[in-house]
């Protein structure tokens, strides 16, 4: 995890909310989805498959637990996690609560709509509830 650098691209995309003990924990910031990131703090992965036994277990944890905390959250019919990559070959694996009405439905999120950023006020409050969901499996904040 020392050398562990986060893709410029999700830089750019995205506030950080904290640490699990193996995924960097992102919120995208596009207020139109509520739409969260794992990033395994791990170099040059790409795969799922490239990741120790013992980091795809800990991955499919925080996963989960990630999808838990945005179903308990934010309600929603259904959840969609991909580890999608064409983009940014970083492995990170997408959260997105998805809504019947929201205006992607059923279409994937991806490239459909230019992002809507949330606000100061929003994004703090977004990174908030999210940190204090979360408080009991991050390390960092």
């Amino acid at each position: 995890m020392e050398n562990f650098q986060l893709a410029a691209q999700l830089q750019t995309d995205s506030i950080e909310i904290g640490d699990f003990p193996l995924c960097r924990v992102l919120l995208i910031n596009d207020s139109q989805f509520p739409w969260c990131v794992l990033v395994p703090r791990r170099e040059d992965v790409r795969e799922i498959y490239q990741l120790a036994e013992v980091d795809r277990q800990q991955l499919m944890t925080e996963s989960c637990m990630l999808a838990e905390t945005l179903n308990h959250l934010f309600e929603p019919d259904k959840i969609n996690i991909a580890a999608i990559g064409n983009l940014v070959p970083q492995l990170h694996i997408h959260h997105v609560a998805r809504y019947r009405g929201d205006k992607a439905w059923p279409a994937p999120i991806w490239g459909k709509f230019p992002p809507l950023p949330y606000s100061a006020a929003q994004s703090s409050a977004r990174v908030m509830q999210l940190q204090t969901a979360l408080r009991h499996a991050l390390l960092t904040m």
